[in-house]
């Protein structure tokens, strides 16, 4: 069974000097979120990006397949904390996603901080391997005491 999931962006204007309203359509958990150029490349004031949605889509795709690979491993967790920080950066004469870097800070019973930084570090998800081989991906792993 696939899972379609959409999204649809209505773009006004150039690249620069426009503007546009994000809307989720599978879901509707955002409605007219406000996206531009500027908020890719400089302060976002209150808008949005495709690459912090990105964020978001791996942070929470990463939280769902370490809870799973954790929990296949015996060693369940209580709480999984993970951030991710997506970069976007010139290169060349264009632009592109070069690097997501995540954190996770984890509350995993039974298990020691070598094994969850390993956990964590062999870690895929989805997102990851869509984004794999072009975009580096680091991890790290910290166990709550």
């Amino acid at each position: 069974m696939a899972a379609v999931r959409s999204a649809r962006t209505v773009w006004e204007g150039t690249l620069t000097e426009g503007s546009g309203l994000l809307s989720t359509g599978t879901s509707s958990v955002l409605v007219d979120v406000p996206v531009t150029w500027g908020s890719r490349t400089e302060d976002p004031q209150g808008r949005t990006s495709p690459e912090e949605l990105l964020a978001a889509s791996f942070a929470s795709c990463f939280a769902m397949a370490l809870s799973g690979g954790l929990t296949k491993a015996g060693s369940p967790p209580d709480r999984l904390d993970v951030s991710a920080d997506c970069t976007f950066a010139q290169v060349g004469d264009g632009w592109k996603v070069t690097t997501m870097d995540v954190a996770v800070r984890g509350l995993v019973p039974g298990i020691h901080a070598t094994g969850f930084a390993k956990a964590v570090a062999d870690q895929e998800c989805p997102i990851s391997r869509a984004l794999s081989p072009d975009v580096t991906i680091l991890k790290r792993g910290e166990l709550i005491e």
